[in-house]
């Protein structure tokens, strides 16, 4: 099964699943109340690899204010999409955080890949402790600091050597975007299994469907 990503702003990523385990995805459906609950779909997979995905490969490396930088490119969407995203992470117990800083994410993918040369599930906890950082902690994945935390974090042996050297994994994330990320043009993008594709934010139904015709 391969899955790409959700990261909205930055440089979002691919994963496979390989590690024989069950995937608990949360996702919004109709309920009471709210009008919107959250359901639990749990998938037994086979392969988690992340891949890279720029939406802004000429963004700076030292970073610009992420809220600046959400205003700027939704306009007069923005404080919506915020509030719809502040309301999505609230009902997972996490608390949607737009300080800090957005920018350049080569070195994350460098780590990524990294990671995953050492075992699939190591770069699996490392994309997500990247994730919510970035997301709920106002973390910047430019930041070598954190990525080092991150990586330290899930027991990623090597990075700072690796991370010293600017040319390290460099090859390795351009030959990965020509691969798999040449004709995206947007994320959220799924494909699972090779067979169903699906692009942007979905209801979990949808994802629900697209598994089971996978798995046949």
């Amino acid at each position: 099964m391969r899955l790409v990503a959700l990261e909205k702003v930055t440089a979002p990523s691919f994963f496979q699943f390989k590690d024989r385990r069950y995937l608990s995805i949360m996702a919004e459906s109709v309920s009471n109340n709210t009008g919107k609950k959250l359901i639990r779909i749990d998938v037994s997979s086979d392969t988690i690899n992340w891949h890279p995905f720029f939406l802004n490969p000429s963004a700076p490396k030292e970073g610009v204010n992420k809220l600046d930088f959400y205003r700027e490119k939704f306009g007069s969407r923005a404080e919506g999409i915020l509030a719809r995203m502040t309301e999505i992470f609230k009902g997972l117990g996490l608390e949607y955080n737009m300080s800090g800083l957005t920018g350049n994410t080569l070195d994350s993918h460098r780590l990524i890949n990294f990671a995953g040369q050492q075992g699939l599930d190591k770069q699996h906890k490392l994309a997500e402790e990247l994730f919510l950082g970035y997301f709920t902690q106002a973390k910047y994945v430019g930041d070598r600091e954190f990525l080092l935390e991150c990586a330290q974090k899930v027991g990623v042996e090597g990075a700072a050597k690796f991370l010293e050297d600017p040319n390290n994994g460099v090859k390795e994330v351009n030959e990965e975007l020509e691969k798999y990320s040449a004709h995206i043009t947007g994320v959220p993008f799924y494909v699972i299994n090779g067979k169903q594709k699906l692009s942007g934010g979905q209801p979990p139904e949808v994802f629900q469907k697209a598994f089971e015709v996978s798995a046949k």
